[in-house]
């Protein structure tokens, strides 16, 4: 069912100013490093008609900027983190959304794409993203944080084109599990109802919905996606990703064990992971997606391609052109009809303070769960969907992966520090204990890598003082080698 209303009104709008981005590609400028990967994609003459850039430095940003020419380039920000009931009250986010500005007025970008997960939940940090409460408090939440970055985008980022970027919010994977009251098409068709956004349908993520809320064991994967679109805000999706699947690297051992012990599922444990080949299922979703009569909105449609080889890029991309170009060039030559109105975004009031602290308490327990501190009792987990039974897949074995390892090794990153704790019969499994073991305020502009060296270096004081110093100084070097890395004109 569609939206109405003034926020689709007001949506309308806004999308008129954005024009047709065709078939692209979702990067990470560094990996793999971009330069080679036009490149390569050039001399296969399979250049895409736009890239989705993915947060980085604002000097790198401006670089791209300088390379593409004139190119399409839209945005992936990070660190706005709007499920969270506290997001606009913190001294970060007023350093986020400055960043925000600056990095799309750099890139000139259309829209900003932002996961509605989170990175930061209840005082907790963690790498990669966690899914919101699919909850209607959670929902309103959502739509008022959208309201809030939309206005900021407004007040303080032009476009040449006179137009200002149109905040969209990305449906996130779910890694195992999910939770909440209410179904996640549901959810979002609520935030659209109160919002004018537009929406990124990822493709993959959908695939995770069918596999970790348990529908794949009462409905066919077809009947799944026509079932999930009809109460899916079809209408304001802009942008569809289309990235790959795998069983992650944590989860790989445990999987053949139980493959041995015939404990097998109907379908593979795969999580979202863009270094990973896309399998053949998700083209067959994003066909079913195509045709679906609502998708009204479209402007781009994109491969996630960050950390993947760039041989493995070139081949998915040339046989993505290749089925998907025609679709592209219907949408250049579709006339949209939209009215002709001058409805300007209306900002939220303040939400009843008995309702912040009831979602700030059910975060609460979300993040208490997640942590192995609490079980998943209550309304959250009860839902008909809500996914429980690979719950702890996420906790003993993802989550402890995800600290120790992803995004940087531990034992890589402090090699001495680490040879010192294990002398003194230290281990590192200690660190992942450390790390939840109490909240901290968000503070400052999120950075997964640079958060991991400070705790770690807190870690090694606490454990064994005599060893700080060492720590300290691995520390030192990798902080100067990121930003050598990220900071063009940087040296040793």
């Amino acid at each position: 069912m569609a939206s109405s209303g003034v926020s689709h009104r007001e949506f309308i709008r806004r999308l008129r100013a954005i024009p047709v981005h065709g078939l692209g590609l979702s990067v990470d400028i560094h990996a793999p490093d971009l330069t080679s990967l036009r490149r390569s994609l050039q001399e296969r003459q399979v250049a895409p008609a736009y890239l989705e850039v993915f947060r980085t430095t604002s000097a790198v940003l401006a670089s791209v900027r300088k390379e593409i020419g004139d190119g399409l380039l839209t945005y992936h920000g990070e660190g706005l983190w709007v499920t969270q009931p506290e997001m606009a009250d913190t001294e970060a986010f007023g350093q986020e959304i400055t960043e925000v500005v600056r990095h799309l007025d750099l890139l000139q970008s259309a829209w900003l794409n932002h996961e509605c997960a989170t990175k930061y939940l209840a005082g907790y940090y963690y790498g990669t993203y966690l899914p919101p409460l699919y909850t209607s408090f959670s929902a309103e939440m959502v739509a008022d944080n959208t309201r809030v970055i939309q206005h900021r985008l407004d007040e303080h980022c032009r476009l040449a084109n006179g137009s200002t970027p149109l905040v969209l919010l990305e449906m996130p994977p779910l890694t195992y599990f999910v939770a909440g009251t209410m179904s996640i098409p549901g959810f979002f068709k609520a935030i659209c109802e109160q919002t004018p956004c537009g929406l990124v349908l990822d493709v993959g993520h959908l695939w995770t919905v069918f596999r970790y809320s348990g529908a794949h064991r009462v409905m066919s994967l077809t009947r799944f996606v026509d079932t999930f679109l009809n109460e899916f805000p079809v209408e304001r999706v802009v942008e569809i990703h289309v990235a790959g699947l795998a069983i992650h690297e944590s989860h790989r051992a445990l999987a053949v064990s139980r493959e041995d012990n015939g404990d097998t599922d109907a379908l593979p444990a795969w999580v979202d992971a863009h270094a990973a080949p896309i399998p053949t299922v998700l083209f067959k979703i994003l066909d079913q997606i195509l045709f679906h009569p609502q998708l009204t909105s479209l402007k781009g449609l994109a491969l996630e391609v960050d950390t993947k080889p760039i041989e493995v890029i070139v081949d998915e991309f040339a046989e993505f052109s290749l089925r998907y170009g025609p679709l592209i060039d219907r949408l250049n030559d579709a006339a949209q009809v939209v009215p002709d109105c001058e409805v300007r975004t209306v900002l939220a009031g303040s939400r009843p303070t008995s309702a912040m602290h009831m979602l700030g308490a059910a975060y609460d327990r979300y993040a208490a769960v997640l942590t192995g501190k609490a079980e998943p009792v209550g309304a959250e987990w009860n839902y008909a969907s809500a996914g429980t039974q690979e719950l702890d897949l996420y906790r003993t074995v993802y989550l402890p992966y995800e600290i120790l390892h992803w995004g940087g090794n531990i034992e890589d990153m402090f090699v001495e520090s680490c040879r010192q704790l294990r002398a003194r019969d230290l281990s590192i499994d200690g660190f992942m204990a450390f790390w939840f073991r109490e909240p901290r305020p968000l503070s400052g502009i999120y950075d997964f890598f640079l958060m991991k060296i400070d705790r770690f270096v807190e870690f090694v004081h606490e454990v064994a003082p005599e060893v700080y110093g060492v720590a300290e100084q691995e520390a030192e070097e990798l902080r100067l080698a990121y930003r050598v890395a990220n900071e063009p004109g940087v040296s040793v």
